[in-house]
């Protein structure tokens, strides 16, 4: 019976997880509404846990960081020629 119960955890998680990579945006409204629902029940802490974060930089999901740094490339390594 344990198993089952294991098992059935990990495969929801991993539901979640691939719904959240595959449907950003989707799974960014449904979890924003799960966390207002949650809210008006009386219960903050699931709430704010089922929040989704906010989403910083350009917002599409196109795998830009919003922390990108203009940082100047290091010189290649050259290598040493013996005469």
């Amino acid at each position: 019976m344990i198993e089952v119960v294991i098992v059935a955890a990990l495969v929801i998680w991993s539901a979640i997880v691939v719904f959240k990579k595959v449907f950003p945006q989707t799974a960014n409204s449904v979890f924003t509404q799960l966390s207002s629902l949650c809210d008006t029940q009386g219960w903050p802490t699931l709430a704010k846990w089922l929040k989704p974060a906010m989403v910083s930089g350009c917002g599409g999901s196109c795998g830009c960081s919003a922390t990108q740094d203009n940082t100047q490339k290091k010189p290649e390594v050259q290598a040493v020629k013996w005469k």
